[in-house]
This record gives C-alpha cells, structure tokens and sequence, in this order.
C-alpha cells in the first residue's frame, strides 16, 4: 500500500506543500535540508579520514620508536 513513490506522488506533495507554505519556504527548507545532507556525509567521511591518520601517525611513531631503540644499543 504505502509502497515507494513515483515521481506523480512526488509531484503532488511538492505542489500541496507549495500551496501550504509558499513556494519561496519551500525552497528554503529544501537547500537547508541539502546542505544538512552534504555536511553530515563530508563530517561521516571525515571522521573515517581522521581514524586513519590516527592510524598512521601511531603506526609512524611506533616504527621510529623502534628505530630509537635499535640505535641507542648499538651506540
């Protein structure tokens, strides 16, 4: 019954919300609701970005680390 939407129901509710809000609020309401999107993927993307660098920097600091080691007992 309440099956995915074609693009006529689309249409429709597009126009009943035009009709109820004005056509300028629902524009708004749609570029926030876009840019919302947009920031939560670029800061979900980040996050990840973040945990690799981490990653990395850890792994970049353990191998030198190491490397200290190695030298002081050869000294």
């Amino acid at each position: 019954m309440l099956g995915t939407l074609g693009w006529q129901e689309l249409l429709i509710i597009l126009v009943i919300l035009a009709l109820l809000f004005g056509a300028t609020r629902v524009r708004d309401l749609g570029g926030a609701l876009g840019s919302g999107i947009r920031e939560f993927r670029q800061q979900a993307r980040g996050e990840d970005e973040d945990e690799d660098d981490e990653k990395e920097t850890a792994d970049t600091a353990a191998s030198s680390s190491d490397s200290d080691d190695d030298g002081g007992s050869s000294g």
